[in-house]
């Protein structure tokens, strides 16, 4: 019930329906493409013992300030996060993938 409305909420599922059957159809297969994909990001990236909803998610990991300086001949992401929120980011993506993790079957 809870996946129900996290796909009506934020990925938009609810109102997708078009005049044409398959262009309906695909609208479906994106949506559901695009919420097995951010379930796989929060299993295996996040770790966290409590699934966070997409718009949690968005604002917590997706949407940052950010951007870029030249340094001479490099370039450089400047990311606009507090030192408490930084370490955790940064974290994100420090550490081996465990593929060995059992994906829970809905």
């Amino acid at each position: 019930e809870n996946r129900i409305k996290e796909l009506k909420q934020d990925f938009g599922a609810e109102s997708f329906n078009l005049k044409d059957f398959y262009a309906t159809e695909a609208a479906l297969i994106f949506s559901m493409t695009a919420y097995n994909l951010m379930s796989l990001f929060r299993l295996f990236v996040l770790q966290e013992k409590t699934q966070k909803t997409l718009s949690t998610l968005r604002y917590r990991t997706f949407a940052i300030g950010a951007y870029f300086e030249r340094t001479g001949d490099t370039l450089k992401l400047k990311i606009a996060l507090t030192k408490k929120r930084r370490k955790w980011f940064i974290g994100l993506w420090d550490f081996p993938i465990n593929l060995n993790q059992k994906v829970p079957i809905a």
